[in-house]
């Protein structure tokens, strides 16, 4: 049998049960050329995981950036202990988060396109890799795109990306954990073949194939099933901001792009060139706010500021919000880059410590000299309707940039 598919028999997959013929096929297709596999791995001669680009290996370890966009295979069945990505029969998870990792390190890549079509794979490995994709939030925008389909395994990757598009033909979901045990008992019988099992307990290789399931050996398969079932619901749940139960209202089916987008499992319908382009666009846009920042600017970020408000508590006071603003413009990292801090602080939801580590990695810019004239934060908290929250002693010597910060806060209130 093929060593990798006899890692799927008798035990827990994160596969479509619509997929078992494609199952059977890329696994055989990937067993026939296992050689080039086994090849690479004998030839590693050192601990860096990525290949030259001259070296005949690096095509089973591709890291492909255009136009500042990392673009990461998430192709044919996926795999655990399986370091590369075989064009569209197979990819490993230890792969996929390398490229991603890679990707957030590397200064030339602005954001990571996560292109999937696959029906599923392993269970073992998903779910860790799911928790390092979501860890990677915030530190660079990473998008998932179901080229066709995103499946089992391949929805749980996918669901912990930024934001999901599907292909109009495509499909998401299978939200859901099967195990396939085979049983050729009867097959022997009929052959003539009598198999003895000597066992020292009496669970001891229960499932094997060669008898009739028993009852006890169901029950603790179904065990196994549940428990990472509800382990693949939570992953969902949260990644998609969504409650668990409608997650696990989905009955493991497969969606369409439009009833996807209707029970929250993706957001957007798009091909997939038109997504990418449309991904570098708002890359783009970020750059040129990022270079120069104006009044209309600030005035157009009101919408978001009155979202970032809502989500955070604004209800407690604008004192919060201010607080944040000046704890990230007023930071070390923050006055040596105003225009980066500035952004952090309208435009994200990251918390100030967050906000600060993140300028912190960027260049420094040029700060003019001149600063705020005095009392200007303090007018302009005085101007949102709250007298009674005042600047403090060090907010009145801060930049500009905090100044334009108290201004667009009082806009927002006054809204």
């Amino acid at each position: 049998m093929n060593p990798i598919f006899a890692q799927f028999q008798d035990q827990p997959a994160l596969i479509d049960e619509g997929q078992g013929a494609w199952l059977q096929s890329l696994l055989t297709a990937v067993g026939g050329r296992m050689g080039d596999i086994e090849k690479a791995a004998a030839e590693q001669a050192d601990d860096n995981f990525w290949y030259a680009s001259d070296d005949w290996r690096s095509y089973l370890r591709p890291y492909v950036v255009k136009n500042g966009i990392l673009h990461v295979p998430v192709k044919g069945v996926l795999l655990n202990d399986f370091p590369y990505a075989y064009g569209g029969l197979a990819t490993g998870y230890e792969y996929i988060y390398q490229a991603i990792k890679r990707g957030v390190e590397d200064t030339n890549v602005k954001g990571i396109a996560l292109v999937v079509n696959s029906g599923g794979g392993m269970v073992s490995g998903n779910f860790d890799l799911v928790d390092r994709i979501y860890a990677f939030r915030g530190k660079k925008p990473i998008r998932g795109f179901a080229s066709e389909h995103a499946y089992s395994a391949a929805y749980n990757i996918i669901s912990a990306t930024d934001h999901v598009t599907v292909a109009r033909t495509g499909g998401v979901g299978s939200i859901g954990v099967v195990v396939v045990a085979l049983e050729y008992s009867k097959m022997l019988e009929a052959a003539g073949i009598t198999v003895n099992i000597i066992r020292s307990q009496p669970d001891k290789m229960e499932g094997n194939p060669y008898e009739k399931l028993s009852e006890g050996a169901r029950e603790r398969i179904q065990e196994r099933v549940d428990a990472f079932h509800e382990q693949f619901v939570a992953s969902v749940a949260r990644n998609r901001d969504m409650n668990a139960e409608a997650v696990n209202a989905t009955g493991a089916r497969t969606f369409m792009a439009q009833q996807a987008i209707d029970n929250g499992l993706a957001d957007e319908i798009g091909a997939l060139d038109d997504a990418i382009t449309a991904f570098e666009a708002t890359l783009s846009e970020g750059d040129e706010q990022m270079a120069e920042l104006t009044q209309a600017d600030l005035d157009n970020s009101k919408a978001a500021g009155k979202a970032e408000g809502l989500a955070e508590g604004i209800k407690q006071g604008a004192a919060d919000a201010m607080a944040r603003i000046s704890a990230i413009l007023g930071s070390e990292a923050g006055k040596k880059r105003p225009k980066a801090a500035l952004n952090a602080a309208l435009k994200t939801s990251m918390s100030a410590d967050e906000a600060t580590a993140f300028i912190g990695e960027l260049a420094e810019e040029t700060v003019p000299a001149a600063g705020a004239p005095a009392g200007m934060l303090k007018d302009a908290m005085r101007a949102s309707g709250n007298p009674e929250i005042e600047a403090s002693a060090e907010g009145e010597n801060d930049t500009t940039e905090m100044s334009r910060a108290a201004k667009t806060l009082a806009m927002v209130k006054g809204k």
